[in-house]
């Protein structure tokens, strides 16, 4: 029997209840009920427990998930300090930092993903035993005792394309994928596009095996015929994961000096599967790209920009802000994890809470600085790949240009991107830069006109 991951009731329930006390709502007498039934309270691997369930045990989590179900959440806004008029910046200067943004965001992803799922103290050992900690270059499996391999396996998935003896180009990524999307989501609809709009594109152009966590919950939810919002929280537990923050990228990128219409854009993307602060984290990034897009600032201000786009009391911006103060208080990036790790060490790894909060502290710590930056990120354990992306992204842009980044981050990736998305695949991140450097200069399209041109443009962009 196929034990799909992230959409089956018996291995949802446990993750609800754990979301829902973040949410600070009482789930005392329901975890009892489902645990007196002999239910388990979350699947012992990622997604998914190891064998099927009975079907009343099925029932009964369908019922459980049924009474948690949040209402929707309201349409919200950017909150006030984010909005404003567009910063002036350099045209001229934007396919730059754009193609350095594309590159980095590829690099950190790649740097990540051996150790995505990894428990900090494997994270810690497999790299220092090749004599590479604190982290300064890509992981390696030479020289890994078969012992420490046995206990710290790499992942799965990745490990065949993205250690330093097997990179071979970008190998595909979630990570990665999204931006793709979000460039075609903006040819055919503009920037005004709408959450609906999102959804359609991704039955087009998404595998929905390429899908995982709250993404994976809203592809299936509209295959079951439910319309955004509702998307986004039924029997989704994983409303406030990092998903929608991986999506900002693109939204930050194509509104240089505008975070509040970068926020906006984000928001509007999330919506389709997260509420509050899974949409708060897409928010803050969203508005932080931007604020480095336009050139001539620092990575301090940046985050400044990017807390502004949220609410301040939400825990998304309360995470953010520990983390900036932790890093400009603490020398050693390894005491600002673990005390991080210490603060949101019962929130699952691939929560938008902690992980917002390591972004934040590794490109602070770093000032910005690339290696630095992408380093720090991936050191601190959580979703490693995803959280090098994103800080890679920032630093990428603060850097300015591809040739201000070591080559030994961006030569292995060989101008080379694999990915199932639309025509891309084998697409170079400087004709990426390109066609984002476009729909960031060039006046919104509407519906009409996007639509019409989608098609040629995608063929006018194939590798």
């Amino acid at each position: 029997m196929i034990r799909l991951t992230w959409v089956q009731p018996e291995d949802l329930i446990g993750h609800e209840l754990r979301q829902a006390e973040q949410e600070g709502r009482c789930v005392t007498s329901v975890r009892a009920r489902w645990l007196a039934a002999g239910g388990h309270p979350v699947p012992p691997t990622a997604g998914a427990s190891p064998g099927p369930v009975p079907a009343r045990l099925r029932a009964l989590a369908e019922q459980l998930l049924d009474e948690l179900t949040p209402p929707p959440a309201p349409p919200g806004g950017v909150a006030h300090g984010a909005a404003g008029p567009r910063r002036p910046y350099r045209v001229a200067d934007l396919r730059g930092r754009l193609h350095a943004a594309w590159l980095g965001r590829a690099a950190g992803c790649l740097l990540g993903k051996p150790v995505e799922k990894l428990p900090l103290a494997g994270l810690r050992r497999l790299a220092a035993v090749t004599g590479n900690w604190p982290l300064t270059t890509w992981f390696t499996e030479r020289g890994v005792p078969p012992e420490l391999r046995e206990a710290y396996p790499w992942n799965r998935r990745s490990a065949a394309t993205s250690l330093a003896e097997n990179i071979d180009g970008m190998p595909e990524d979630d990570d990665l994928n999204y931006p793709l999307l979000n460039l075609l989501l903006l040819r055919r609809h503009g920037k005004s596009f709408t959450t609906a709009d999102v959804a359609r594109l991704w039955l087009d152009e998404l595998p929905a095996g390429r899908t995982f966590t709250a993404e994976r919950v809203a592809y299936r939810n509209l295959l079951h015929g439910l319309e955004p919002p509702h998307t986004a929280t039924h029997h989704n537990p994983f409303r406030e994961w990092i998903g929608a923050l991986i999506r900002a990228d693109v939204h930050g990128w194509t509104n240089p000096g505008a975070p509040g219409a970068a926020a906006e854009q984000a928001r509007r993307d999330a919506a389709l599967t997260h509420t509050d602060n899974g949409v708060y984290g897409a928010m803050f990034v969203a508005a932080t790209i931007a604020e480095a897009a336009a050139g001539d600032v620092d990575v301090h201000h940046c985050l400044r920009a990017g807390l502004a786009a949220v609410p301040p009391d939400c825990r998304l911006a309360g995470a953010v802000r520990l983390g900036i103060q932790l890093a400009e208080s603490t020398r050693e990036f390894d005491e600002v994890v673990d005390r991080l790790h210490a603060a949101y060490g019962t929130h699952h790894w691939v929560h938008v809470v902690p992980n917002a909060a390591l972004i934040a502290a590794a490109l602070t710590h770093a000032d910005g600085d690339f290696t630095g930056s992408i380093t720090r990120a991936v050191s601190g354990g959580w979703d490693t790949d995803s959280n090098g992306a994103t800080a890679g992204s920032v630093a990428g842009l603060l850097a300015g240009h591809p040739d201000r980044l070591p080559e030994r981050w961006t030569a292995p990736l060989k101008n080379r991107l694999a990915t199932s998305v639309g025509d891309f695949n084998g697409i170079g991140f400087d004709t990426l830069a390109e066609i984002t450097t476009d729909l960031a200069t060039t006046a919104p399209a509407t519906t009409a006109t996007a639509t019409a041109t989608a098609t040629a443009t995608r063929e006018a962009y194939r590798p």
